[in-house]
């Protein structure tokens, strides 16, 4: 029982490094790209923004539909967005394995814990739509 515990410890730790490093991979390669497509163009002026520009769709990288479909076209918003995305779930992906690792090893009082933890992020998440 011992070794299983220890597994799942290091599973949750090598989790948080994956996610992070995957995140900072996936949003370089949409630096890359931005660079490749982008690279050799003007400087824009950022002093006023203009809100009604005809390349500015939000639902293009704000939805799960949209940073597929961009990453499919190799769109650098959509990658870096991805890249976000990694990252944000990756502790939330922690809180789902030490869960499970309370639940197994039957600590109830911290299985209560970060089920709350873990609802809470659900809840905000979801609420944010």
């Amino acid at each position: 029982m011992a070794q299983n515990n220890t597994d799942l410890q290091m599973l949750i730790a090598r989790t948080l490094r994956f996610g992070v490093a995957a995140a900072a991979i996936i949003a370089a390669i949409g630096g890359i790209i931005y660079l490749w497509q982008h690279g050799s163009e003007p400087m824009p002026d950022y002093s006023q923004f203009n809100y009604t520009d005809a390349t500015y769709h939000p639902a293009d990288y704000t939805t799960l539909e949209g940073i597929i479909a961009g990453i499919l076209d190799m769109n650098s918003r959509s990658w870096v967005q991805l890249g976000v995305l990694v990252l944000i779930l990756t502790p939330i992906i922690r809180v789902v394995l030490s869960l499970a690792d309370f639940l197994r090893e039957r600590d109830w009082l911290y299985s209560i814990i970060t089920a709350i933890v873990l609802a809470v992020i659900i809840s905000n998440s979801i609420g944010g739509f």
